[in-house]
This record gives structure tokens, sequence and C-alpha cells, in this order.
């Protein structure tokens, strides 16, 4: 029978890291979630309220929201992390030496036992791993957004990644009622490096004049049925982490993975996507 970890620890409590935290309490975990200072950790609350909220009136939740939340408690330093968590999860920003001191200090907090896991989306797991005196309890194992409604998660194997540390990943992520892939690391794993692929083709068709990002959209929402279009998932992941990790595929796997001109303007208007209201689309 799989489960959820009994205790764990998410570092950041971004969008990300917030429905990282609401997916493990609501699936029964104790989770601290690491946020300095208290208007960052009151708005990571209240993501993860908002979030259960929503979960509730869709009938998502087999408990009151409230008796969740209770089990989600805020601290403003790794160190203060459970030092019996089962589980730490790394969700801070997309910067490779950001991640291994803040998974490097985790692992000074917490037990010889506690696995940790960061959810990089594109970043090599294998150098994140190396700042780690206990590499083969580490992996990565990548959310997707909005985490507490996406079915995946991407699990992503170091070389040093032993068995162990795999078994209790892929249970816990049963545990979560989600589902797995297990990739061997190299440059954004399985979902990154084809989903930038589309994205970034749909991003240069509208820079020439192709086609509208609605139509784009549609083609592939209604011809291919995908969800939805490349271009509403970009602004969904967010144009600066996609051009993040565009940049990261382009300077590791080559030219095919050069960010266009049209996605660099609009990051530095700051039209991030849905977080800001524009990107692609409007958003409300």
């Amino acid at each position: 029978m799989t489960t959820a970890p009994a205790v764990v620890g998410v570092i950041g409590g971004g969008r990300m890291g917030a429905g990282i935290a609401q997916s493990f309490a609501a699936a029964g975990s104790s989770v601290t979630v690491v946020e300095s200072g208290a208007e960052a950790a009151a708005a990571a609350l209240d993501r993860i309220a908002t979030g259960l909220e929503r979960a509730a009136e869709r009938d998502r939740l087999t408990e009151p929201a409230e008796q969740v939340l209770a089990r989600v408690t805020t601290v403003s330093s790794v160190d203060d992390l459970p030092a019996h968590a089962d589980l730490v999860v790394e969700a801070v920003p997309e910067d490779a030496a950001l991640k291994a001191r803040v998974l490097a200090a985790a692992e000074r907090a917490v037990g010889e036992e506690t696995v940790l896991a960061s959810n990089t989306s594109s970043l090599p797991v294998t150098e994140l791993a190396a700042a780690l005196v206990r590499p083969g309890r580490f992996l990565g194992m990548h959310f997707f957004n909005p985490v507490p409604a996406s079915e995946l998660v991407e699990i992503v194997l170091a070389p040093e990644t032993d068995a162990g540390t795999l078994r209790a990943a892929l249970d816990w992520t049963h545990g979560l009622g989600k589902q797995d892939v297990v990739v061997k690391d190299s440059p954004g794993f399985a979902s990154s490096r084809l989903g930038v692929a589309l994205g970034l083709e749909a991003i240069r068709m509208v820079e020439e004049g192709v086609a509208e990002p609605e139509a784009i959209d549609d083609a592939m929402r209604l011809g291919y049925k995908h969800p939805m279009g490349p271009l509403r998932l970009t602004d969904l992941v967010g144009l600066d982490v996609r051009l993040a990790i565009a940049e990261h595929l382009h300077a590791t796997l080559g030219e095919r993975f050069a960010p266009p001109r049209l996605l660099r303007e609009k990051v530095a208007r700051g039209e991030l996507g849905r977080k800001t209201g524009q990107g692609f689309h409007a958003w409300p």
C-alpha cells in the first residue's frame, strides 16, 4: 500500500512550493514550509489556504480544508526543518547555485535517512547532488503547475541515487494520487525538453505572423487533443521561467533551443503570463 510521507519539508512557498505543500498536507502529511520573513510566510499560507478552499469546492478533499491547513506550519530558516522529516523538497527559483546552497543546508538540518528532492524543471540533478554529502538520498521530483490538479511527477535520477530513494519517491508519488515517469538526468529531462521545444516553435510562429496565439493554441488543443495550447501553457508556467529553461537548453543542446526575440521582449516588458495578467493571452 502506498502512502504519503508522514513528515515533509518544503523549501519555498511560492506558487510551486505552496502547491507541493498543499498536495502533501491533503494526503495526510505534516508539512513544514520554509519561507523567510513574516510577510512571505503569510503569503505562502494564504496560497495554500486558497488552494484548499478551491479543492473543497470541487469535492477533492476527504476532510475539511481547515483540518488540512492545520497540518501546515511555516519556519523562517532551513535550519528549522524537522530533523525527522521523511522528505524535503526544494522549490526555490531555477538558480543552480541557490539550489545547491539550499539543499546542502537542508542536508545539515535533517537526519541521514531523509530523502532530499529538487523540484527543478531543467537543471542537472547530477550537479546539484555534487553539493551533498549523501547524494544517494537525493533525486529530482519535478512537479507540474498547478500541483494539486496535475497528475504527473517526473522522477529524475542522478547517477548516485540509490534504489531505496527511488522506491520511496515512487511510493510517495502514488500516495499523492499521482503518476510517475522516471528519467535519467539529462538537459530538460523528458517533459521540459519536449514542452519547451513545442512552446518555442509556437512563439516563433507568432513572431513570424503565421497566426494569432489563440489560433495556434486552438490548433493543438482541437487538432491534437492537447488539454491546452503551447502559448497558454507558456503563460501558465511563466514566460520568465520558460526563458530560463530555454537558455539552459540552448547552452547545453544547441541552436534549436535558442529563445525567440519575442520571448525576450515580453519578459523584458514584464509580460510574464498569468502571474502578471498578460503574456501571450490576457488573464483576469
